[in-house]
């Protein structure tokens, strides 16, 4: 039952406990709302009897006294169970959705659009927060306390018992019928609140390029379509939700009616007394009113079944595995026969083989779209390659936990991410335990004293979000920085300099040059003067390994790679006004 219920709603085995309790808990607090119902009928009998005698009268006071106490004691323990454990599981299905997204094959990324990744971490936990503290605890305390009470009621009479339940299945079966409906709206729902959470976020990430577009007026017209979208969605779902929840509850009234009648019919003809008459109609009318309620609580229910689908889409992710424990022998990188395709079928690697031997610089190079990047991204695991083997010191990584094996690199991409945060903290990333000594000196290797002292708190000076305050080529600085902390035995470059102007990329050049001493270099580059020195040059050209040798043995054997350094060397003879 525990594992039906994480599966149905996402939970976590504790939270699928907490929920059985919170239903218990609901059970429990509908029954003791029934208490003063029989204390009530017992007082009637009472006062019909020939009045209230001073014990009776203590009697009914203790009573409602312990009612109070009941109620009460239900309503903490229910209010516990549901809202306060649901908080606490809303964070540990956030936590959890991380995790899996941390260990989740970066190709799974190039299909989901952040802002719908962003929701489901975000707003679909917050939807499914409420729904755990308020819809789906309250709808079983209301199904299984009036089936309690439903059986009591046919212990007393079960004629009237029928005329007062005989609208429940009635209603519920209008509301579970409209589950498939309610689905469709719910999807349509959410699909447009993805399209305008990305319009948006779109929106303030290109803002400057609208602007120097004159395109921001366009572009906001296409927003405001879809926040229209949006509206439209919103009110059609809540509408069709309507329908069926009004119409179920309108079922409801007339049993109260039903109950009436019926008593009425049978009380005339004397097969009922009045006291069971008036409890009937007491007990009805206390039966209906949390029932309004878990009807639209059942369809709250519903219509969470698509954020749990979204949820549960990102938890059955497979992920990357492997073991904790790197057994290689050297760090040798080893392209074996490797094939790589993207989800989409389309194929970016065919049978890639070369080695990028330890203490020696390779670089990858080629036209773009050749498939140099994902060559890079495959060495690290970002991804898993559909056929072939890749090694580290004859280590296979596809055997490897990512985490342990990206112990063994570091890494500068051409797109850096810069956290909101100080330089000191910035580059510290590259070593979670590194002293501020030690973060200073990889970021003076890194050349980042110059714009560090112009700062007014200088290293310990806030960068905004993505390094928002600082030029392309500060930010590469940091970039690089953290790869000087790490100081792992294998380097990926790709194009670590491109951000660069002259002067820095010489100082660069001079410290990566301290870096790579005796370890493994894998360089993605597009200028030819970056390979000049390297060991060994793999021109990578639809997706296939088309030339590879030293530099100047293929500027003799070569045909792609001595056109790229003509192309180069014409391009660099190229300015403004030349034909």
């Amino acid at each position: 039952m525990i594992k039906t219920l994480q599966r149905r709603f996402a939970l976590s085995k504790e939270g699928a406990v907490d929920l059985i309790k919170g239903c218990i808990a609901c059970v429990a607090q509908d029954i003791s709302f029934m208490f003063p119902v029989g204390l009530l009928y017992s007082f009637v009998i009472d006062t019909m009897n020939g009045g209230v005698s001073g014990n009776r009268i203590a009697f009914y006071a203790v009573g409602a006294l312990v009612c109070l106490c009941l109620i009460f004691i239900a309503t903490w323990f229910q209010y516990n169970t549901t809202y306060l454990a649901t908080y606490v599981e809303s964070g540990v299905r956030r936590i959890s959705l991380a995790e899996q997204l941390r260990k989740i094959p970066l190709s799974f990324f190039g299909q989901k659009d952040l802002a719908d990744l962003t929701n489901s971490i975000m707003g679909d936990c917050a939807t499914l927060e409420t729904a755990f503290s308020h819809y789906v605890p309250a709808l079983a305390g209301s199904l299984i306390s009036t089936t309690l009470i439903a059986l009591c009621l046919f212990a007393y009479d079960w004629r009237m018992a029928l005329a007062a339940v005989w609208v429940l299945p009635i209603a519920f079966a209008i509301t579970f019928f409209s589950a498939r409906i309610q689905g469709y709206f719910n999807r349509k729902s959410a699909a447009a609140n993805v399209a305008l959470e990305s319009g948006v976020q779109e929106c303030i990430e290109s803002l400057q390029d609208l602007k120097a577009n004159n395109a921001e007026e366009t572009y906001l017209k296409g927003l405001d379509r879809k926040i229209d979208h949006v509206e439209k969605r919103h009110i059609i779902s809540e509408l069709g939700t309507a329908l069926f929840v009004v119409s179920s509850t309108l079922i409801l009234k007339f049993g109260i009616a039903t109950v009436a009648l019926v008593g009425s019919a049978l009380l005339i003809r004397g097969e009922i007394d009045i006291p069971l008459f008036f409890m009937f109609l007491l007990v009805a009318s206390r039966l209906y009113a949390p029932l309004e309620g878990a009807l639209q609580n059942l369809a709250a229910v519903i219509s969470t079944k698509t954020n749990i689908n979204r949820m549960n889409e990102i938890l059955d992710q497979p992920v990357q595995a492997g073991s904790n424990r790197a057994t290689n022998k050297g760090y040798d990188i080893v392209f074996d026969h490797v094939g790589f395709a993207y989800n989409t079928g389309e194929t970016v690697l065919k049978n890639v083989s070369f080695i990028a031997k330890q203490g020696e610089v390779t670089a990858l190079v080629g036209p773009s779209g050749g498939g140099k990047t994902t060559v890079s991204r495959l060495a690290a695991r970002f991804w898993d390659i559909t056929k072939g083997k890749i090694t580290v010191g004859g280590m296979d990584i596809s055997k490897i936990e990512p985490e342990t094996l990206l112990s063994l690199y570091s890494i500068v991409f051409q797109d850096v991410t810069l956290f909101n945060n100080t330089i000191m903290e910035n580059i510290r990333i590259g070593k979670k335990d590194a002293s501020d000594e030690e973060v200073i000196t990889a970021a003076k290797l890194a050349n980042c004293d110059e714009f560090a002292a112009k700062l007014p708190d200088g290293y310990h000076s806030m960068i905004g979000e993505n390094g928002c305050e600082l030029s392309g080529g500060e930010r590469q600085r940091i970039s690089i920085a953290r790869a000087f902390l790490k100081d792992s035995p294998v380097i990926l470059l790709d194009e670590a300099t491109a951000s660069l102007d002259v002067e820095n990329e010489t100082l660069i050049q001079a410290a990566l040059s301290r870096l790579i001493k005796d370890k493994t270099v894998l360089v993605i580059a597009h200028r030819m003067r970056t390979v000049s020195g390297a060991d060994k040059v793999i021109v990578l050209s639809d997706g296939c390994v088309a030339e590879q040798g030293a530099p100047k043995q293929l500027m003799n054997t070569g045909k792609i790679y001595p056109h790229m350094i003509k192309l180069q060397m014409i391009s660099q003879d190229w300015g403004i006004g030349s034909c």
